[in-house]
């Protein structure tokens, strides 16, 4: 392999060089707690990003899906407040969108049509904006280079989160260049794939072609992003942005074939791995992380449903929640997935603990399947015997506070 990644150990998202960050609160969190962040980049900035696939998509979708295609060479930043959804909103809602970035790129000294915006928080509530202009304005007096100011940004975006979610790292080339990529998360409840089921800002200093950096996207969020669930429940506002402003010391990435590329699509998918791993750890009331693999499938693609049919489970994740190696609602889970199976060739472990060989129980020893399940991490693998493919989905268990999250969301 012609690159080596590093982890930047407490990185946040300027922990990529020409980019600044803030966090602040402007009172759409009853808490007080910070509730808008900013990220600028010093110059523009080749974007790309994937969204919501739900029908009724937020006011910010639909205007960030507007000028990322009108302006994928001039993008500056991104503006994202907390607490309110600005979703099923209408006109009114669309407006408000389009104002939040007006007033973030006047805010930062931007260009016109060059700052997206994200929102997060309750459906169907029109954002105020006398608050959001004031919150902007603190965040741009706010804005700093340093990774303490993109610690801040990525805790003002959490809503039900109990913690950040933020990693970068740096990719070394063979050549003796590099750059480095960054990436704040936000996502604990109503997560399932679809696009990024998040919101999630990404930076990096690589020069990079447009149409290879969305590519790179939509690849990386594929194999990471998209193969997390906590609840099957796919957001309205979901929104997945990288901002890539070329300040490394490196010529452009230009061909699908540079080794420059490989390495620029392997950090990208390492780099979100963290982070989609990071929305499964701290699912809605989550006690548990768990990790399930579906091999000997005939695709990728079989493999991923018979494991999303898993993760999905309220059955499976109540048991692991409950402590009890029920390995029956697991092979069940399987069985109505929709794949094409010969049940007598299914094998399923937990953790290194074989339950299931050939379709039938194998080594049920109760001892130590209890404690397995009372580690935090929880592995899951199941054989379906067919093929060489295999896929891996994270999720969390069920437990009685999910319920109470959001039986009082609103409240």
């Amino acid at each position: 392999m012609a690159w080596t990644l590093e982890t930047i150990t407490e990185g946040s998202i300027t922990s990529v060089p020409g980019f600044k960050a803030a966090g602040v609160p402007c009172g759409l969190k009853k808490s007080g707690a910070p509730d808008l962040a900013l990220v600028v980049s010093l110059s523009p900035c080749v974007a790309a990003a994937v969204f919501t696939t739900n029908l009724f998509k937020a006011a910010p979708v639909l205007y960030d899906q507007e000028l990322v295609a009108k302006n994928p060479v001039g993008l500056r930043g991104v503006a994202i407040n907390a607490g309110v959804a600005n979703a099923c909103t209408g006109t009114q809602g669309e407006q408000n969108a389009a104002q939040m970035a007006a007033l973030a790129g006047q805010a930062t000294g931007c260009e016109a049509d060059s700052m997206m915006v994200m929102s997060t928080g309750v459906i169907g509530q029109q954002l105020p904006m006398d608050k959001i202009a004031a919150g902007v304005q603190a965040a741009a007096a706010a804005l700093g280079a340093d990774v303490a100011a993109g610690h801040e940004a990525a805790r003002a975006i959490m809503t039900t989160d109990t913690r950040p979610k933020e990693h970068a790292l740096h990719v070394r080339l063979d050549n003796g260049t590099g750059f480095t990529l960054a990436g704040m998360a936000k996502g604990s409840g109503m997560i399932h794939p679809n696009m990024a089921t998040l919101l999630c800002t990404l930076t990096c200093d690589a020069p990079v072609a447009p149409v290879l950096a969305q590519a790179a996207l939509r690849e990386a969020v594929d194999a990471s992003l998209n193969m997390v669930t906590i609840d099957g429940d796919t957001s309205t506002n979901d929104t997945a942005l990288l901002l890539c402003n070329g300040m490394a010391s490196m010529s452009l990435i230009e061909e699908a074939s540079q080794e420059a590329y490989m390495a620029f699509r392997a950090g990208l998918t390492t780099l979100l791995v963290e982070l989609a791993k990071d929305i499964a750890r701290d699912g809605e009331g989550a006690t548990r992380f768990i990790e399930i693999t579906v091999q000997g499938a005939r695709s990728r693609e079989e493999a991923k449903q018979a494991a999303m049919s898993v993760a999905t489970s309220s059955l499976v994740k109540t048991a692991i929640y409950g402590r009890d190696a029920n390995w029956g609602r697991i092979l069940c889970a399987v069985g109505y997935s929709g794949i094409t199976l010969d049940a007598t060739k299914v094998s399923l472990w937990l953790g290194d603990l074989q339950l299931v060989r050939a379709g039938e129980p194998y080594d049920l020893d109760e001892t130590r399947a209890s404690e397995i399940l009372e580690q935090s991490d929880i592995t899951i693998v199941v054989d379906l015997g067919h093929g060489e493919s295999a896929a891996t989905v994270w999720t969390s268990d069920l437990s009685h506070d999910y319920v109470s999250i959001n039986a009082h969301y609103r409240t």
